[in-house]
């Protein structure tokens, strides 16, 4: 299509904009359809080496030269002429099927899809790009967990305000806030891992899934053509085939694949919302280039735009599984046909999604900014509260009564946060307040108002986790880790 045409049409933004140009080929047509002629070959081959006979006597049906003649035409697909066959046929599969008779000599021709119905090339192909691209996608996941993990040990000691209810609370650091973001992934991890082992391949089933034409054509050798369905799989690189099938492989498997992909939207989301809550604070930043425009009126603005982008990809990747769901559900007996248009569109987009979902964090995790006296400040601002309770034990201590110490606390705390919210006071009002009172003549209060002292165990809790989950996975993926991710726009 020439470019001042395409130029009308609607263009993908998974594609034009967000994924990465590997996987955006992966799930092209012409990766599909050179997949479908392997496909072919690999059924060839097995049956070949597995002494199918020709439809009399005992000799050969699929000779050497055949399989040489395919082997030669794997890749030259013509796509415009398998358009006009299809126009024809309103049948992809027989369309593909023709265009590659039309490159073979006559011999060869007729041991394409022998024995197969289309979900052979169909189904089959699309366990392929799905098992590639769990794949591709562990792998970048991995490098997300890698960079946010020396995020993590980088910043496990500096202490920051915790939230719950998104109001102050305890102290924590900003390390272990990162660790939660990081078990998440780590969790996705371990569950597309999981789905990219056990991902079975449909293999040579038939029409119905009952394999009767490979009887048939195997003059009713079972052995044969159980050996026919394991070594097709071998020879497109799986270890284990679906036990049964009918038309087509159970579509749960492709609900549960988007459920696993949507799982990772989740973690994204919620880091990435996270992220745009700390902007606002000024806390923690995104990257930001130095040609960078937060926004065309407001020169001033810093806006989060790649934490936004990263959870508004994630919530769109998180709403494809339903559709995937209700595709399995609704499959009659051996298969209907009302699956085929969804899964063209869900299927490549939630892996497109995934992936570009994955580039963007990438590029934050590469280029996350703390900004200490931001964080400091807030830490002083809140940490007198977060102190009373250590000063009521050195009160009790030093012999005051406990219950008397909670009412003054609470007294005191409540007049400065009212003084606070009038514009006429500060936190640390609390302390000067709380000295004045006999209750707590005897607690030297600096010694309580160091903020290390409030984390807890968050720094070790962080080089515990490192050690114990990131690690491993650095391991696992030893020589693939370190991506870098620039983004399209």
């Amino acid at each position: 299509m020439a470019d001042a045409e395409s130029e009308l049409l609607y263009d993908n933004p998974l594609i034009g904009r967000y994924a990465s140009r590997a996987m955006a080929e992966r799930w092209g047509p012409l990766r599909k359809f050179r997949t479908w002629r392997r496909l072919w070959l690999a059924l060839a081959e097995a049956e070949h080496e597995l002494g199918l006979p020709a439809a009399e006597g005992d000799s050969p049906r699929i000779t050497k030269s055949h399989l040489e003649e395919l082997k030669a035409h794997l890749d030259d697909v013509n796509l415009k002429r398998a358009a006009e066959h299809e126009k024809i046929t309103r049948h992809d599969v027989m369309a593909h099927i023709e265009t590659f008779r039309e490159v073979l000599q006559e011999g060869a021709r007729g041991v394409i899809h022998l024995g197969a119905t289309s979900c052979y090339v169909t189904d089959n192909a699309d366990l392929i790009l799905m098992g590639e691209s769990l794949d591709a996608i562990c792998t970048s996941l991995a490098s997300l967990i890698d960079s946010l993990g020396t995020f993590a040990d980088q910043w496990k000691h500096e202490a920051t305000l915790g939230f719950t209810h998104f109001q102050p609370a305890q102290l924590t650091t900003v390390g272990k806030r990162a660790v939660l973001w990081l078990y998440d992934l780590v969790l996705d991890l371990q569950e597309l891992e999981r789905r990219r082992d056990e991902l079975p391949f449909r293999g040579a089933k038939g029409t119905t899934g009952t394999q009767a034409s490979f009887l048939a054509l195997f003059r009713g050798d079972h052995d044969k053509v159980r050996q026919l369905d394991q070594l097709v799989a071998k020879k497109m690189g799986f270890s284990q085939v679906f036990p049964v099938t009918g038309q087509t492989y159970s579509r749960k498997i492709d609900a549960q694949i988007l459920d696993s992909l949507s799982g990772l939207g989740q973690s994204a989301h919620k880091w990435g919302s996270d992220l745009r809550l700390l902007a606002h604070r000024q806390e923690v930043d995104e990257p930001f280039e130095s040609g960078q425009v937060g926004s065309s009126a407001m020169a001033y603005k810093r806006n989060p735009m790649r934490a936004e982008r990263m959870c508004s990809l994630s919530r769109y990747l998180m709403g494809l599984p339903p559709m995937a769901a209700q595709t399995q559900a609704t499959q009659w007996f051996e298969r209907t046909l009302d699956d085929s248009a969804a899964r063209r569109l869900y299927i490549p987009q939630a892996f497109l999604a995934a992936d570009a979902i994955l580039r963007i964090a990438i590029n934050v995790a590469n280029g996350l900014i703390v900004n200490r006296p931001i964080i400091a400040k807030n830490v002083r601002e809140y940490l007198p509260y977060m102190a009373t309770e250590n000063v009521m034990m050195a009160a009790v201590r030093a012999g005051a009564d406990r219950q008397h110490a909670h009412e003054l606390v609470k007294k005191h705390s409540h007049a400065v946060t009212e003084r606070i919210k009038q514009g006429i006071g500060v936190s640390t009002e609390l302390f000067d307040l709380l000295k004045a009172e006999p209750a707590f003549a005897k607690v030297d209060f600096e010694s309580v108002l160091i903020p290390r002292h409030f984390v807890g165990r968050a720094p070790e809790q962080v080089a515990e986790f490192l050690d114990t989950e990131i690690n491993p996975i650095r391991k696992r993926y030893a020589g693939k880790l370190g991506q870098k991710s620039d983004l399209h726009v």
